[in-house]
């Protein structure tokens, strides 16, 4: 097997629309209990800006928002509907709050520790993925550029333009347009890899 290594900081350091596509196909890493799971990123979402109405960010910088303030290449995490954690990726130069929410993986090791924790259940959905590999607000800032951290993202495989689907987030509610209907969420459609 090909060793992977870590996506580098200037990855994320980059406009978040291009990394919330490029993400798709990249391996999410947790090593939970000395057990190495992974998953290939099949769903993303890009938030950016004090302007995007649908952003943490609007709201400037606090406690629960400090991370997307800070350094491209980290963990912003939070809790979210009273039992959900999400994982998002900071992405941009520091102080412009920006991040890519992972949405959805595809479980390609561990998977048997990862249908326990889901009870059988899928991992498309950012809460179902977070449960799945066993992640919470403890890896909140977490280097995902570092090849030693627990929670990190490698290289993965290329997806091709023709799998991949754009349309606007999910689960919004209120926020009003044009930032309801942003096309800034990416989804790979219709596949399944087969190890």
């Amino acid at each position: 097997m090909v060793k992977s290594f870590p996506l580098p900081r200037k990855f994320y350091n980059r406009p978040t629309l291009t990394v919330a596509r490029e993400l798709l196909g990249a391996r999410l890493v947790h090593i939970s209990n000395g057990k190495k799971l992974v998953g290939l990123i099949t769903e993303t979402e890009a938030y950016f800006g004090f302007d995007d109405l649908a952003s943490h960010a609007k709201a400037g910088r606090t406690i629960r928002t400090d991370p997307m303030f800070g350094e491209a290449g980290h963990a912003y995490i939070y809790f979210t509907y009273g039992n959900h954690w999400m994982l998002n990726a900071v992405t941009e130069k520091e102080g412009f709050p920006a991040a890519v929410l992972i949405r959805a993986i595809q479980p390609i090791e561990g998977i048997d520790l990862m249908m326990k924790r889901r009870q059988g259940r899928d991992t498309f959905g950012p809460g179902k993925l977070t449960q799945a590999m066993g992640i919470t607000k403890s890896q909140n800032y977490a280097d995902l550029t570092e090849p030693t951290s627990p929670l990190r993202i490698e290289a993965g495989i290329k997806i091709p333009n023709k799998i991949v689907t754009i349309g606007a987030r999910v689960g919004l509610n209120k926020t009003p347009e044009p930032w309801f209907s942003k096309p800034w969420r990416f989804l790979v459609k219709d596949w399944k890899i087969d190890f």
